[in-house]
């Protein structure tokens, strides 16, 4: 079912991985433009788009023969509205009994949230992952929406259908599956959940070992304005940083004395500031010094890593990422832009008529 965010990407990772992958589009308004080229669209390749009216009758019972022949349903609507047109988990399943019916929302189809309406920062905000990012004494930071909206949204709904996809395959039945995102943040967050009960992560925001507290876990600026991730944690790793650089070998010494902590970061501050990002790059790259620049969207694809294992690819003039994660036997490809079509012509591939 057409939609924004966490629903369409699922989709667009499973085109890549092989999928047929249709998509239920409203009709376009009259007259209404598009919001972006398709090639822009990089989110809604891999996928046909059959435009349906499901308000009228007629619109409906097309989706439902769509859905008859369908492995998986994906929809991000509010709770309640499939229901409201005739197409909830009921008589979807009734008119087939082995469809996995994927429901995506940010707060779950219950709870006294439910219905209210949220983005990516107000499920991190009731999960307690947005109080844990950002500097000491400064706001909370909201991490772009990859951690909610792709991380626990995304992400979990696809293990979710995937799962129950293997499980049919045992019992012969569907059923639904219900993501949330507060769900699956807090699920991603369960080994900080463990560090807090044990009494080893402190509520003070850039405290703790992993989210810049740590000298050796942050960023740095070097001479020419850029940044370094330096993420040495380990003793071994730390020490390898420390000999390449030339810092003090008495911090090695004392790297989890959190006394020593200030001076060891203005140190280290110093240190980084003497030559630029690229300087340091090769210098530190490919060893377990755990350096790595910090590059930007246009930059990334570029690099020598990215670029020989095809992380990213040029299609069009936009960049799109590569199918993942990548198989031995049976490889992915790139899906390409959406495509209109109709629901007869679908259903003629499907069932072969």
């Amino acid at each position: 079912m057409a939609g924004i965010g966490p629903a369409p990407l699922a989709a667009m990772l499973l085109a890549g991985l092989g999928a047929e992958v249709v998509r239920l589009d409203r009709p376009a308004p009259p007259g209404r433009a598009m919001p972006m080229e398709a090639r822009h669209d990089v989110v809604g390749r891999g996928r046909r788009a059959v435009a349906l009216d499901l308000k009228s009758p007629e619109g409906v019972a097309q989706a439902l023969d769509l859905i008859g022949a369908a492995d998986l349903l994906i929809e991000g609507f509010r709770p309640g509205v499939m229901e409201r047109l005739g197409l909830g988990p009921e008589p979807c399943l009734a008119r087939n009994p082995r469809l996995v019916y994927g429901r995506m929302t940010g707060w779950g189809q219950d709870g006294p949230l439910a219905r209210s309406a949220g983005h990516d920062i107000n499920y991190l905000g009731l999960t307690g992952v947005l109080h844990a990012i950002g500097r000491p004494g400064g706001r909370p930071v909201p991490p772009l929406n990859m951690v909610a909206d792709y991380g626990g949204g995304t992400m979990m709904l696809l293990f979710g259908l995937l799962s129950a996809l293997w499980e049919r395959e045992r019992s012969g039945r569907g059923q639904v599956v219900d993501a949330a995102m507060t769900d699956g943040v807090a699920a991603l967050a369960s080994g900080f959940f463990g560090l807090r009960a044990a009494g080893h992560w402190s509520l003070e925001r850039g405290a703790n070992l992993l989210d810049g507290g740590a000298p050796y876990y942050d960023t740095y600026e070097t001479a020419d304005g850029r940044f370094l991730a330096v993420g040495c944690l380990e003793p071994a790793f730390f020490a390898e940083m420390a000999r390449r650089t030339g810092l003090d070998p008495r911090f090695v010494e004392g790297q989890r004395d959190r006394a020593l902590w200030p001076e060891m970061r203005a140190e280290m501050a110093r240190l980084f500031r003497g030559r630029s990002r690229d300087e340091w790059a090769a210098l530190l790259e490919g060893t377990d010094a755990c350096v790595t620049p910090v590059l930007d969207w246009d930059e990334a694809p570029a690099h020598p890593h990215n670029a020989t294992r095809g992380t990213m690819a040029r299609e069009h003039g936009v960049t799109v990422p590569a199918p993942a994660p990548r198989f031995s036997r049976t490889p992915g490809a790139a899906p390409g832009e959406a495509e209109a079509a109709t629901a007869e012509a679908v259903l003629r591939g499907w069932l072969g008529g």
